[in-house]
């Protein structure tokens, strides 16, 4: 263990009566209830439980969008060659409970534009991760997608999760991107963790803690604000300078 990483670890411990490191208490902690399949709603968003009856045509529409096809690069699924391939795969995402899927639904038009689960749960220990992000051209880059994050994130802490986790393919750029502008905590690299479709994967993983919280929040909450946006739909202000400033004033 490097000298950095330990002042690191010991900043958030105490000793006991052996003079031992040990972790800070947790008072009262008896765990997390498991997510409910319940809708979020949002502004622009709505977060409906996978149906795959209800969603796989919408869903299937907005996959097949130009652009679409990079999206399977990084998950050993996909792509799909039929609708009713893909019907059958959310069939059995659907009747999972980990994980549990959520589609992103248009407030505005009704359509689906992508999807994004809880993974990992672990209540016991209040751990919880988000991942198999899927979203369509539709979605990416637009208010929409940070707005999914937000509602995902918030519902978590809410249920009493003390740590919300983000992983990736570690040569998957943009979604190391997009953990960092989202405010995750970068921890490290996990090398040759899977082979996916024959290649080795190295896991890079992120996250954040329940204190680390509401600071995070009020940078959500701050960017997706009307005034945050001019009447062409530009924001104003960057959603990573907001959660880089809260992230320097937790530190």
């Amino acid at each position: 263990m490097s000298i950095t990483t330990l002042s690191i670890t010991e900043s958030v411990s105490e000793l006991n009566d052996y003079g031992q490191a040990v972790g800070l208490p947790v008072p009262g902690w008896q765990g997390a209830p498991f997510p409910p399949r319940e809708v979020l709603h949002g502004a622009t968003v709505r977060l409906e439980p996978l149906d795959a009856a209800r969603h796989a045509e919408s869903l299937w529409a907005a996959m097949q969008l130009p652009g679409a096809e990079r999206n399977w690069t990084y998950v050993t699924y996909g792509p799909f060659a039929t609708l009713a391939d893909y019907r059958d795969w959310l069939a059995q995402m659907a009747a999972q409970q980990d994980p549990l899927f959520y589609v992103a639904i248009d407030v505005a038009s009704g359509e689906a534009l992508g999807v994004a689960s809880y993974l990992r749960i672990d209540p016991a220990n209040g751990s919880i991760e988000v991942g198999h992000l899927n979203f369509s051209p539709r979605m990416q880059r637009r208010r929409a997608a940070t707005e999914m994050m937000y509602l995902m994130m918030a519902h978590a802490f809410a249920l009493g999760y003390r740590r919300y986790e983000w992983k990736c393919n570690a040569l998957n750029k943009p979604s190391w991107q997009a953990a960092l502008r989202f405010g995750f905590q970068f921890e490290g690299l996990f090398r040759q963790v899977r082979v996916d479709r024959g290649r080795n994967r190295d896991t890079a993983w992120f996250s954040i803690l329940d204190h680390e919280w509401p600071a995070l929040r009020a940078a959500f909450e701050t960017w997706l604000a009307p005034d945050n946006f001019d009447a062409a739909g530009e924001q104003r202000r960057a959603l990573s300078t907001l959660t880089v400033q809260a992230r320097e004033a937790l530190a």
